[in-house]
């Protein structure tokens, strides 16, 4: 009994001399639970005496005696290794659990591989060209990121047909807000998948599956499994080839997801005749904020449809039923409850072939949107010539910060009632009037406008027929202190412009200090030697600091132009894109 004790005050002595930052320190620690008391001491495995016999000599015992004793215990601890040979495998599993890398370490090393950042709330996974070994490997990790809030893979073709070993993983993350999944190629089976998973973040916010065309004509694999009371606030399906029977599958649980605050359907040609059930359903979100229905293929009746619905979404902010052409000459009785709209901030019509009597409609409803501040009438030829005064009117609209009228066929009156009413618009942010041929020599008509808008930052007059006086009429106003914030001037496809022309604007081109972007190519199917303005284009870049991108679309540059535009950014220490 006095030698067992003996020998355990040696052991002990060996284990308080190992450092306590050993890496073999847990190890010793698992194994201490184990031991037996003194009167078992046989049955404690020789391995474990090894062990510690190997960390060091003990100090104050005689060796003979504790030789003695293990002699002695040799037989008892071969039997019990031979009973259980566990033991020493568990030895071995915990140094080697000790030498591997721990869940936060894998996952650093996954997003190293990838390129990217790590964060524990946002995995920020687009665009890196992920395999499917890469989405297996994701999914074992999310185990370890109990707070992620946030899964984005878009735009990784490869994630298409192996979503299952994600979902199957995503209860590790039941914070989990937002999973974007643009342009994924997928499939019916991962349609499925989310279906399922759908029940088990209960806590997603925001599912966006824009641009897999797969998923037209299997959107009912998703929608049957969402449950009531979900908490989508965002739904975005752009362009997946969506059928009619898609269209009222998403109409059917419209009443499943009544906190629905985006919705978008855009660049599904196909839905169009199912939005009149859609709409009808649209009175279950009541907190819809934002619609988007461009280019569904809707006809006369579904406006009418969409119409009526918009008694229901008094919180509705933006509506885009852009590139509708079959709408045209529907307007007539589909604005009642549109005018109703008091918190329409945006209000996107083109292209959507309006005739005159639509722009008659419209005169009278617009300007009623008392919070708008985004209108895009663009590409509706009548709007520019009927004689209605739509353009007029917009100057009830103060709050108007964007102002798109490109291509609606201005005369020169319709072109005047937009410039008196644009003396009313103190916000205004962006005008686009490209397209609108009469602009050219006309620009003076503008004049008390421009200068009234101090917070003017867009301005396009693209294809507008613009003579030399015009630039100059914008040279000077910069000059005199106004479009003082100005950041984008598109003068493109205004090849009336002389030579004479652009170098006396060249020549004033410094002026516009806070420009990051010039575009003055010539249009398509035509060229131009570039004259003596290049050199005054050069010297006013030095001078413009913001600048970033200029448009020089089919003038030719002689080789030794080339060769100075080729070596500006070097010479001058920027990073301008030439775009020639």
């Amino acid at each position: 009994m006095e030698k067992t004790d003996d020998i355990q005050r040696c052991q002990d002595k060996h284990e308080e001399d190992i450092p306590k930052d050993s890496p073999f320190g847990f190890v010793i620690k698992q194994f201490q639970g184990k031991r037996s008391s003194p009167g078992k001491r046989n049955e404690q495995p020789s391995a474990i005496k090894k062990f510690f016999r190997g960390l060091g000599k003990s100090e104050g015992k005689d060796k003979t005696e504790i030789k003695e004793t293990e002699i002695n215990s040799a037989g008892a601890d071969d039997q019990s290794e031979k009973q259980d040979p566990s033991v020493e495998d568990g030895l071995s599993h915990l140094i080697s659990e000790a030498e591997s890398p721990s869940g936060e370490q894998r996952f650093n090393q996954f997003m190293k591989k990838l390129g990217k950042k790590p964060n524990s709330k946002n995995l920020d996974l687009n665009n890196c060209a992920l395999s499917a070994a890469d989405v297996t490997e994701l999914a074992s990790l999310l185990a370890f990121l109990p707070e992620l809030e946030e899964i984005s893979l878009s735009w990784n073709s490869c994630v298409g047909g192996t979503l299952k070993a994600l979902t199957v993983h995503l209860h590790h993350v039941n914070l989990l807000k937002v999973l974007r999944l643009n342009n994924c190629r997928l499939t019916a089976e991962d349609v499925i998948s989310l279906g399922e998973a759908s029940e088990i973040v209960s806590q997603l916010e925001e599912l966006d599956l824009s641009w897999n065309s797969n998923i037209g004509g299997k959107l009912s694999l998703l929608t049957k499994k969402l449950q009531r009371g979900c908490k989508l606030k965002l739904l975005k399906i752009t362009d997946c080839n969506l059928t009619a029977k898609d269209g009222e599958s998403l109409a059917e649980i419209l009443n499943v997801i009544p906190n629905l605050e985006v919705l978008d359907l855009s660049i599904n040609k196909h839905i169009g005749c199912s939005v009149k059930v859609i709409a009808q359903d649209l009175k279950n979100v009541p907190s819809l904020k934002d619609l988007n229905l461009h280019m569904c293929g809707l006809k006369q009746d579904s406006l009418q449809s969409l119409d009526t619905a918009l008694q229901h979404l008094a919180e509705l902010r933006k509506l885009d039923i852009s590139c509708n052409k079959e709408i045209g000459g529907g307007f007539k009785n589909s604005t009642a409850h549109l005018a109703s709209l008091k918190n329409l901030e945006v209000l996107d019509l083109h292209q959507c072939c309006v005739t005159e009597e639509d722009v008659s409609i419209l005169s009278q409803v617009i300007p009623l949107l008392s919070s708008l501040r985004e209108l895009n009438l663009s590409s509706n030829k009548n709007v520019g010539v009927s004689s209605d005064p739509l353009l007029a009117r917009l100057r009830f609209l103060p709050k108007l910060r964007s102002v798109a009228i490109s291509n609606c066929g201005l005369g020169q009156e319709s072109f005047s009632s937009l410039a008196e009413a644009a003396l009313h618009l103190p916000e205004l942010e962006i005008l686009d009037l490209s397209w609108n041929k009469c602009v050219g020599g006309n620009l003076k008509l503008l004049l008390g406008a421009l200068k009234l808008a101090t917070e003017i930052q867009v301005l396009r007059l693209s294809s507008c027929n613009l003579l030399a006086e015009d630039l100059a009429l914008l040279t000077l106003l910069v000059l005199d202190g106004h479009l003082a914030r100005l950041r984008t001037l598109d003068l493109s496809y205004n090849n009336s412009i002389s030579d004479e022309g652009w170098a006396v604007f060249c020549q004033g081109l410094a002026v516009f200090k806070e420009l990051t972007e010039l575009d003055v190519s010539l249009r398509p199917s035509s060229c131009r030697d570039c004259g003596t303005w290049f050199s005054k284009m050069l010297a006013a870049l030095t001078k413009l600091p913001a600048l970033t991108e200029l448009g020089l679309q089919r003038w030719v540059l002689s080789e030794s132009q080339r060769n100075r535009l080729e070596s500006f950014n070097g010479d001058n220490k920027r990073n301008i894109r030439f775009d020639c």
